[in-house]
């Protein structure tokens, strides 16, 4: 394969891994014990549902952004074999 196409495949996995890891990040924690508790109850009666809109749509997204994963990589693996 062409040099320009590994250089091109790799810049897009790279994008992708920094895409990765700033979903994940942006996700809230599920916090157990006594303080999540309390803040899952002060979500509740002040934020009525809002957090978990975006939990539900960041979680979409990381299923989406988990697949190009996958695939530029194993496009990666043929590429670069």
């Amino acid at each position: 394969m062409s040099e320009t196409l590994k250089i091109v495949l790799g810049i897009i996995h790279l994008i992708i891994c920094i895409g990765v890891i700033v979903i994940v990040l942006m996700q809230s924690g599920k916090a157990g014990g006594l303080s999540g508790s309390i803040a899952g109850g002060a979500e509740t009666f002040f934020g009525k549902g809002k957090g978990k809109a975006m939990d539900k749509m960041l979680s979409k997204y990381t299923v989406y952004i988990a697949a190009f994963f996958a695939v530029t990589s194993i496009f990666l693996y043929l590429v670069l074999k």
